[in-house]
């Protein structure tokens, strides 16, 4: 049986394994003719079955639920039987289950459209009392809430999910005799999600069990027939952790699957063209995939067959007058893509899928996964790959003018998103209704400005059926807390989404405490949001309640780790907390996510600095001076220049002296870009000794840099008229003239040396001059005293300089 599980779970049989069938003893039983049906993909044919019309039947109906009805019938199916016959029962029950998953995914996704009737197998008398079939639809919705999360409107023949459900997960315990029924579990649990609000603890705890489970199973993958199952399952358990933010897992899964099909799959550059007018191949960015030398593909029979070419979804050209439709390698055989099976393709996704969650959105991101769609839609053969590969290109291409076109031209599914996106408002307004995608549809008149129409749909549909989702809507529309506590009522308090709405509302009204405690409701129904946590924890930052906030920050980032505001604004709250170190690392990861985030950049230079890590400020510095070109904080360089000039230590202990060249670095470029600051100039030429030091080169460029800082800072206006800004004036220029002196000692033309004590000579005669016109007193015709040894020095000064020359001019 085992084998025939493991077709099962592939979808078809070999013909080896078709034959072995036939002839073996379960064709014959009633298991064996609802396993064909399967095979054949004939899954409504199931409930025509005579052993599954008697389960779901019964002489009296006394239960008023239908799924405590169905659980009934099952249950007591499962356990009226002799040993024996036990086996036999739990195989039918499990094809059941497995069968009914099938065809709700046929009606919902893959089609064609599903004709099964509930009345066609379930008894009258449990149907009689929905005097209405969408009554009964909604009746049967409910039963699939979980965690207070509503299940999508429009989802069709939800019963089938409702009998898998019942089956796969409530009667687990019954099926022991099926190794496979983890996995179909694990499948029954992921449809079940996609259908509902919010991402459901409950299930992903079940996703979790059943993932475990399936690893822990050895028969299950032992064999080469078994090595398209072993990539399929951790292919299905990445994308599980993927969707709950279980980033670390994933990446494990699809790198299990990678190391399974001993693909190599690398990045990288080779020559090409990109533009029809482009004469010389320059670098291109492609992915290169090999397979490890040696390695033949197991039992191929056991892969999927292609998708006939006519059925797989177009891949537009691009029909662009200067981009070509794929890039034209050089050497295109050096980079030739081997003839890759079903699972190696969908590996290639996964690897592109996972690539994309974990690294941040910029530009080279987007080309590093277009190289992976290119690959994939170079091998045109399996339906779902190439549409999701095709999908994936639409998302990157809609932000490039000139593929954009294509991009409109590609997307089939989630064409409103897309339109809504692009802006065509209407367009997208049109389908959302058409798909009963309320909250969407209200987004779209709000954004028109049709506030007034907003409230007329959600009115109309709440006189059809009142339901908490709806009330939401409306609550967000008219900005009113009464409708989000009406669905708080009727949902018995259970809608985490009506305790989200209250609180964003209150938070927008700057209500901080009304709005935690909603937040707080929100998360405690369901902990798996991760705009609750973000929200919650900047309505902790705006109390105060910094405790509050990084622990909701901390959440926050636990879900989705690529959120770099998450990271940034838990670094302030452990900054506020005085855990700066904490603050640095989270600040670390920030920047992982996010490159681009100038405000983060600043944090990082800020919290750098603070704490020590002295090179990682230098190096901040750089990035936010790439990002905002005249961007300054002189109270930083002065830290930094500082703790290099006196050797103070950083954070791991190393003395800082050994940063001098990169400061010197950072300095020559920052002046390069401000030139006007006085400031910044003095801390460079205070980073060459400010002349102090015997090295003439450090003397010369302290002198250059000190002039300009005396240049900025008599440019300055009303610096003549304060007395102490004044003094500071003279206190630098004189410190330049004892720099002069020191700097013509050391040239050994002395017609330069002259120019330099000349140039230093004039600017204080011009000071003292200056002085004395400012600053004399009418009635003694002498200098203020209080800026009177500033003259005076002045004089010396000059005095002394004048020697000096009149020595050189001798020499000469």
């Amino acid at each position: 049986m085992l084998a025939l599980e493991r077709a099962l779970l592939r979808g078809f049989l070999s013909a080896a394994e078709s034959l072995e069938w036939k002839q073996g003893e379960v064709a014959a039983a009633e298991s064996g003719s609802l396993l064909q049906l399967m095979f054949d993909g004939k899954y409504e044919a199931i409930f025509s079955n005579s052993a599954v019309q008697n389960v779901f039947s019964a002489s009296s109906v006394t239960e008023e639920n239908i799924d405590t009805y169905l659980e009934k019938q099952i249950l007591a199916y499962l356990d009226c039987s002799a040993e024996v016959d036990n086996v036999e029962r739990q195989r039918l029950m499990f094809l059941l289950g497995v069968g009914s998953l099938q065809l709700f995914v046929q009606s919902n996704w893959t089609g064609p459209p599903v004709q099964l009737k509930l009345q066609d197998f379930l008894p009258p008398a449990l149907l009689q009392k929905f005097c209405e079939p969408k009554m009964l639809h909604v009746a049967i919705l409910k039963m699939l809430v979980l965690d207070g999360e509503s299940v999508y409107s429009l989802t069709s023949h939800p019963i089938l999910l409702l009998i898998a459900r019942i089956i796969l997960v409530n009667s687990r315990h019954k099926l022991t005799s099926l190794q496979t029924l983890p996995w179909w579990t694990l499948r029954c649990v992921n449809i079940h999600q996609q259908l509902l609000e919010e991402r459901s603890p409950e299930l992903f705890t079940l996703a979790q069990a059943c993932i475990k489970q399936v690893t822990e199973a050895e028969a299950l993958f032992t064999g080469g027939e078994s090595w398209h199952l072993a990539v399929q399952f951790h292919l299905e358990s990445a994308y599980t952790f993927l969707f709950y933010y279980e980033y670390k897992k994933a990446k494990h899964c699809f790198n299990m699957a990678k190391d399974i099909t001993k693909l190599q799959i690398n990045l990288t550059g080779a020559l090409g063209k990109r533009t029809r007018f482009q004469e010389k191949y320059v670098a291109q960015l492609i992915l290169d995939v090999q397979r490890t030398d040696g390695f033949f593909l197991p039992h191929s029979e056991l892969s999927p067959a292609a998708t006939p070419l006519e059925s797989l979804t177009i891949n537009y050209d691009l029909n662009d007058d200067t981009l070509l439709n794929e890039i034209k390698l050089a050497d295109a055989d050096q980079y030739q893509v081997p003839d890759l099976c079903a699972e190696e393709l969908a590996v290639i996704l996964g690897i592109c899928i996972d690539f994309q969650k974990n690294n941040p959105i910029h530009k080279l991101t987007e080309e590093e996964l277009l190289a992976f769609t290119s690959c994939l839609l170079s091998q045109p053969k399996f339906w779902a790959i190439q549409t999701s590969a095709l999908l994936l290109r639409t998302k990157l291409e809609k932000g490039s003018t000139r593929r954009m076109e294509r991009a409109m031209k590609q997307t089939q599914r989630q064409l409103a998103s897309l339109l809504f996106e692009l802006g065509c408002t209407s367009s997208a307004l049109q389908i959302f209704e058409e798909l009963e995608m309320w909250e969407d549809a209200v987004i779209c008149y709000e954004r028109a400005g049709q506030h007034g129409k907003a409230e007329e749909i959600l009115r109309r549909e709440l006189e059809k059926k009142e339901t908490p989702g709806l009330y939401c809507l409306l609550g967000d529309v008219l900005k009113d807390h009464q409708y989000y506590d009406k669905a708080w009522e009727l949902s018995r308090h259970r809608s985490a989404r009506a305790q989200r709405s209250k609180g964003l509302l209150h938070l927008r009204n700057r209500e901080f405490r009304e709005c935690v405690q909603c937040f707080e409701r929100s998360v405690q129904i369901n902990p798996m949001q991760i705009g609750v946590w973000f929200s919650l924890g900047c309505a902790y930052i705006a109390l105060e309640g910094y405790e509050g906030a990084a622990k909701a920050f901390q959440r926050c980032v636990t879900l989705e780790p690529d959120n770099a505001e998450a990271w940034n604004n838990l670094s302030t709250a452990y900054i506020r907390l005085k855990q700066k170190i904490k603050a640095f690392r989270t600040l670390q990861e920030a920047l992982k996510c996010n490159y681009e985030h100038w405000q983060i950049w600043e944090n990082y230079l800020l919290t750098s600095t603070d704490i020590g890590e002295f090179s990682e400020a230098i190096k901040a510095y750089h990035r936010l001076m790439d990002l905002k070109e005249k961007y300054k904080d002189t109270q930083v360089l002065a830290i930094l220049v500082r703790a290099v000039v006196n050797g103070l230590a950083d954070r791991a202990g190393e003395v800082s002296s050994g940063l001098k060249g990169k400061l010197q670095e950072l300095l020559g470029r920052v002046t390069s870009r401000v030139t006007n600051d006085g400031e910044i100039w003095r801390l460079y030429a205070q980073l060459y000794g400010n002349g102090e030091n015997d090295i003439s080169e450090d003397i010369e460029k302290s002198l250059q840099y000190l002039t300009k800082a005396h240049k900025c800072e008599i440019q300055s206006s009303d610096w003549e008229k304060d007395v102490s800004s004044f003094k500071e004036v003279v206190k630098g220029a004189i410190e330049i003239a004892h720099v002069a002196i020191k700097c013509s000692k050391n040239k050994s033309n002395n017609q330069e040396a002259l120019q330099i004590l000349s140039s230093a000579r004039l600017n204080l005669r011009g000071l003292s001059s200056k002085a004395k016109q400012l600053f004399i007193d009418v009635t003694s015709n002498e200098v203020h005293s209080e800026i009177a040894d500033e003259v005076t020095a002045m004089d010396n000064m000059i005095a002394e300089l004048q020697e000096l020359s009149n020595q050189l001019r001798n020499q000469c």
